[in-house]
């Protein structure tokens, strides 16, 4: 999984093409028009670019990488939040274009398909970034919330204060959203 997410990280500017391709030409199941969900599309589109540049601010032009070179580890804005607010907000934002495309039933191949993709690579990126920054990851990781995939919904007792610190070895099939040190941590 770790290689297959290395050749993933180096191509996922053009990975998301066939999904927008799928949006600006398939009419197949599109829903009757609605400017509730045409509006609905277009704030998720613009929160997911949002959560997007509010990222790249942060962390800079490195994130336009393709290859393993790291810039320092960042615990601010966004990144201080959840280590990968990047594909959060890609996430959202093909969402938001399926939507407002009224694509509904393709918002859910998105999600889960760009889920796949980015299990895969955070899994690659995790292991690159503790080969290189070790005792001073694992502390930022101990302190920030991980996007990851989990195969059973739990859901854990308040006061719990725990953030894995690496990708779930389980099949993904379910997005996991969990945070290190909040009063209730969810998992689905």
């Amino acid at each position: 999984m770790t290689h297959l997410g290395g050749w993933l990280f180096r191509h996922r500017t053009i990975i998301p093409l066939p999904l927008a391709i799928a949006v600006l030409l398939l009419r197949i199941g599109e829903a009757p028009p609605s400017k509730w969900l045409i509006a609905s599309g277009i704030g998720l589109t613009l929160t997911g670019e949002a959560i997007r540049l509010w990222a790249v601010h942060h962390i800079g032009a490195i994130s336009r990488t393709r290859s393993d070179r790291l810039g320092p580890l960042i615990a601010a804005g966004p990144f201080a939040v959840v280590r990968n607010p990047l594909y959060l907000g890609n996430i959202a934002l093909w969402a938001g274009f399926a939507m407002a495309a009224r694509l509904l039933w393709l918002v859910p191949v998105i999600v889960v398909l760009l889920a796949v993709e980015y299990h895969a690579i955070v899994r690659w990126e995790e292991q690159v970034l503790e080969a290189r920054y070790g005792d001073e990851r694992a502390e930022l990781t101990e302190k920030t919330c991980s996007l990851r995939t989990q195969r059973t919904p739990r859901l854990l007792s308040p006061g719990a204060r725990r953030c894995s610190a690496s990708a779930a070895r389980s099949s993904p099939s379910q997005l996991d959203f969990s945070c290190s040190g909040s009063n209730l941590e969810l998992r689905t």
